[in-house]
């Protein structure tokens, strides 16, 4: 017996499904969730976020993202009960250059280095280039988080410079490496 989308209406929407996570939009009931997961010590840390920022501002920044049309925030969701790990967005999203940033966030230790990243990241880049048409995808991360260089590389991202002493945090300054993948590299490594 099939039910019809009115029957199981408190199932998360999954916009981007993969194996073991899947993106789903974020609206404001996500708002205390979201808030929280600004307070991780190492996630403000690996994010390089210096501000504290109240639910009202998280609330407000939700809904100017369901506005904002250089922008996709999405939220990541483990398959087997819906539970969110993390977001992912593709922003500063430019049509006439086709080119775009990505960011991901795990977190909670529990679900890093399990390989959920990764899986959100491609399902992100295969929407950019596959449906948002972008020629390039770029990131910055920070020299020191090492597994997530590694990761960016594992994936296909290229080094392409690196921003000197770009990020003040726990008294020392630390360098940004910018990275990215292009849309040909993209298809050659996963579309074959």
């Amino acid at each position: 017996m099939s039910m019809t989308p009115h029957e199981n209406a408190s199932a998360a929407v999954r916009f981007l499904e993969g194996e073991r996570v899947f993106l789903r939009p974020i609206g404001t009931e996500d708002t205390e969730l979201y808030f929280r997961s600004l307070f991780s010590k190492e996630t403000r840390m690996l994010t390089g976020t210096q501000k504290h920022f109240t639910r009202e501002q998280i609330q407000q920044y939700i809904e100017n993202k369901g506005q904002d049309s250089s922008s996709v925030l999405l939220l990541i969701c483990l398959c087997e009960n819906d539970q969110v790990i993390g977001d992912v967005q593709i922003g500063d999203i430019d049509r006439n250059n086709r080119s775009a940033f990505i960011r991901i966030s795990i977190d909670q230790n529990a679900y890093q280095g399990k390989g959920y990243g990764s899986e959100a990241l491609l399902l992100m880049l295969d929407y950019g280039f596959g449906i948002l048409n972008l020629h390039r995808i770029e990131l910055n991360v920070f020299a020191f988080n090492e597994r997530a260089i590694h990761t960016y590389e594992k994936l296909g991202f290229q080094r392409e410079g690196v921003q000197r002493q770009a990020l003040y945090y726990n008294h020392a300054y630390h360098d940004s490496i910018l990275m990215s993948m292009l849309a040909d590299e993209y298809r050659a490594k996963y579309l074959k």
